[in-house]
């Protein structure tokens, strides 16, 4: 088939003074996705669940992005004091994109926040500040430099265990939050050495999707940290590939 059609969301910041409203999108994101052999489409904040199952139907497999907190008080928790929320247009965009998806068991890559709110979409959920409930954890973000990085342990019988192989591996982190209990239908694939989870991937037959906590696509991001797209776009055009054998 022709390259793969990879939907990307995107972040959104409102009207502030003289300063009009924007949506906005880290170039590692969509450069990454053209690097490893996909078409990139970006998809801005909508409220309308009509217009985001429309707009999937166009895509082949999707990108979440990382960026701000979930607001924990939309899945019935209380707002912690760290938490740092997301704009409400995004976070209602961000919902219906990741309920529709999961209805459709499109193929997606979750970054960042975009893991997290898939390990929620499907049932499970998240520490709110790693600091208070992991207090023997190693530091996941530092204020002070945005490519902050930390080792990662991998299962080898994973995408991200391909991906990595053996040896020592350090990767981008920035985060507070982290998962907690993962949603049933998914496996931890990758920890820090402390325990955080890192990655996710489903263990279901008819849903290719990967989560990780760590950011591939960022400017300190290694060669190898790139074959996680790589892998990605491989798994969505095979997607693709089979949905079109079917129709055939």
């Amino acid at each position: 088939m022709s390259k793969p059609i990879i939907g990307i969301n995107c972040d959104y910041k409102p009207v502030a003074r003289n300063t009009p409203a924007f949506a906005y999108l880290a170039a590692g994101y969509f450069q990454s996705i053209y690097n490893a052999g996909g078409i990139p489409l970006v998809v801005p904040p909508m409220d309308d669940p009509e217009s985001i199952k429309q707009a999937l139907d166009h895509v082949n497999g999707f990108v979440m992005i990382g960026g701000g907190d979930l607001d924990p008080r939309n899945d019935g928790f209380m707002l912690h004091p760290s938490v740092r929320p997301m704009d409400p247009k995004r976070e209602t965009s961000d919902r219906l994109l990741i309920a529709e998806i999961a209805e459709r068991r499109m193929p997606i890559l979750g970054i960042g926040c975009g893991m997290q709110l898939l390990n929620i979409q499907e049932g499970g959920n998240l520490f709110l500040h790693i600091k208070e409930d992991l207090p023997n954890a190693v530091p996941h973000m530092d204020p002070h430099d945005p490519n902050h990085r930390h080792t990662l342990e991998v299962e080898s019988d994973s995408l991200v265990g391909r991906v990595f192989g053996d040896g020592e591996i350090r990767v981008s982190s920035r985060h507070h939050m982290a998962i907690d209990e993962v949603a049933p239908g998914f496996r931890v694939t990758a920890r820090c050495p402390d325990g955080v989870i890192e990655a996710i991937e489903s263990e279901m037959m008819d849903w290719f999707a990967i989560g990780t906590q760590f950011h591939p696509e960022c400017a300190a991001a290694s060669a190898l940290d790139m074959r996680i797209f790589e892998e990605f776009v491989d798994g969505v055009r095979l997607h693709a590939e089979q949905d079109l054998r079917l129709v055939a």
